[in-house]
């Protein structure tokens, strides 16, 4: 039980903070979700960061990997809305915003945890 409420309390936290961010972020004007493409790489640069500690010497206990990885990450980051936005484009006819959004997306996020998990080696 303890674990699903460290997990309940991460993704509390990650969920109101990507909230937070696309709501200041996101374009209504022009309809770019910069706040969910922040959110999605910069949450895969902090779960390469967790897990690459929790790795390292087992330098995060179980506890904690779960409230910051699969609680904070898993309520920060988000595939839907990022689903969501691409149907958006799709649907509009914004061929070249959703390729680069997609790519852009899939490519710097990769990226990002691969940096995170570089940087506490």
């Amino acid at each position: 039980m303890k674990q699903v409420l460290l997990v309940f309390v991460g993704g509390g936290f990650g969920s109101v903070l990507r909230y937070i961010i696309g709501k200041y972020l996101n374009s209504t004007q022009t309809g770019i979700p910069y706040g969910t493409f922040a959110t999605n790489i910069l949450g895969s640069l902090l779960i390469g960061i967790i897990l690459g500690l929790a790795a390292k010497n087992n330098s995060l206990s179980q506890s904690q990997t779960l409230l910051l990885a699969t609680g904070f990450c898993g309520g920060f980051t988000t595939f839907s809305t990022f689903a969501y936005e691409n149907h958006v484009f799709l649907k509009s006819g914004d061929f070249t915003s959703f390729a680069l959004y997609t790519i852009g997306s899939f490519v710097v996020g990769f990226l990002a945890v691969f940096l995170g998990m570089f940087l506490v080696k």
